[in-house]
């Protein structure tokens, strides 16, 4: 729901440069020339992308977005009835991206679901350390709304479900004596990494015992039967 659960080296530059200053984003234009609308849309969401992940939706306003875009006010309301419509928006945009890696990362091992399971949690570990990785955007999401029966709670929830079953499905391929066990535990230890790389410094040894931790997840659940060991 922004792992992702996504991060470069980039962004954490790109945020020491003040919002109002004109080399702060390279998606910076100026606003004079026609943008059309697929064009406008596309800025609005790589603006919006980068803003919202970086510094929080309830912090970042729609005058924001227009400015770091370099379009004007009326081409946002033009492609999005409201922020909450650019807001959910951003989230499909997000969620697009997540399970980009989550299956990046599962097809480094097809037909092995343990190792599958294993490599996600390998390279989440990665992300996770790196400067400017602000967490998972559906966490960040979730805690800026309270109403858990807006829209974008739900889309979170939505989510978060999805990859739950995912790992569900890698869990029960791998003979895990109980998949759902598993999977909630891994799950579980997911959070705990998007919790602590925002909690501890990049490449902290919370974020950083994750893969073993995972490990001993796999191989206590799935025994001789193509768990990891580590």
């Amino acid at each position: 729901m922004s792992e992702s659960e996504t991060s470069k080296r980039g962004s954490a530059a790109g945020s020491s440069t003040s919002a109002n200053s004109p080399a702060s984003s390279p998606s910076r234009r100026a606003r004079g020339g026609h943008t059309s609308g697929p064009e406008a849309q596309q800025h609005l969401l790589r603006a919006a992308d980068e803003l919202f992940y970086r510094e929080g939706v309830r912090a970042v306003g729609v005058d924001a977005v227009v400015e770091r875009a370099g379009v004007n006010k009326m081409s946002l309301y033009r492609q999005f009835s409201s922020k909450d419509d650019l807001v959910m928006a951003y989230l499909e945009r997000k969620d697009a991206q997540f399970f980009g890696y989550v299956e990046k990362s599962f097809a480094r091992h097809s037909g092995e679901p343990a190792k599958q399971l294993q490599q996600y949690f390998d390279d989440l570990a990665a992300r996770a350390s790196l400067e400017g990785y602000r967490g998972c955007p559906f966490v960040n999401v979730a805690v800026e709304f309270p109403d858990t029966a807006h829209p974008a709670r739900l889309f979170v929830f939505r989510n978060k479900e999805r990859l739950l079953a995912r790992l569900t499905e890698l869990a029960s391929a791998a003979g895990a004596d109980d998949p759902e066990m598993l999977a909630g535990a891994l799950a579980l230890l997911i959070e705990g990494v998007y919790a602590a790389s925002q909690t501890y410094r990049a490449g902290s040894s919370p974020v950083l015992a994750a893969p073993k931790a995972a490990a001993q997840l796999i191989a206590a659940a799935c025994g001789g039967n193509g768990g990891v060991s580590r």
